[in-house]
């Protein structure tokens, strides 16, 4: 019952760190002309609806926790695949990202990320929903770095592709996240 409640509680605050970084990460991401930090805020969108549902899952049979975690998985592929298209868009009719705007988001985002991953580090041998939020934070933390990378490397270089390059690899790391818990899920709900 304890392990319950701090289950709860850690997904709670996951959940509203999520939330709001994605609407601050999105607004500054449109302003920034960075598909980046769109990708991020994708992902921060992402992650909040995972925590919602492992929250729903907490204390349920173990097939309603994979069925939980199988949708959070599928929702982040469908976003990662989103993201690419708009990298693609981006690549097509042209951008031009904003470096300080995309490196002090991205350092924001980063501290938001390593919060929540030392507080869902605790819970991440547990069950499947919990071990789909702990991958979701790992990623984050990846991706807030390879942000701040390509804001630096945007006003180094004055081009906008290292932007376009991390947009592109965000969203690979969204889609394959979400491919791992899918399956996760999957041989949970096998397994006797």
């Amino acid at each position: 019952m304890q392990e319950k409640r701090l289950e709860r509680n850690t997904l709670v605050v996951l959940l509203s760190i999520n939330a709001c970084m994605f609407l601050l990460e999105l607004v500054l991401g449109l302003i920034a002309h960075s598909t980046g930090l769109l990708a991020d805020s994708l992902d921060m969108l992402a992650d909040a609806f995972v925590y919602g549902l492992s929250l729903y899952a907490v204390g349920k049979v173990v097939a309603k926790k994979a069925t939980a975690a199988r949708v959070s998985g599928f929702l982040q592929i469908l976003l990662g695949i989103g993201v690419l298209f708009e990298v693609l868009r981006r690549l097509s009719f042209g951008s031009e990202p904003q470096s300080i705007l995309m490196v002090v988001v991205g350092i924001v985002a980063l501290l938001a990320n390593v919060v929540c991953l030392a507080l869902i580090s605790r819970h991440r041998d547990g069950g499947v929903h919990m071990r789909a939020s702990w991958i979701f934070s790992v990623n984050d933390v990846l991706a807030n770095l390879g942000v701040i990378l390509s804001g630096v490397l945007v006003a180094i270089l004055g081009s906008r592709y290292p932007d376009l390059l991390i947009g592109t690899i965000i969203s690979v790391l969204v889609v394959r996240g979400g491919l791992q818990i899918v399956r996760e899920a999957n041989e949970t709900e096998k397994s006797p």
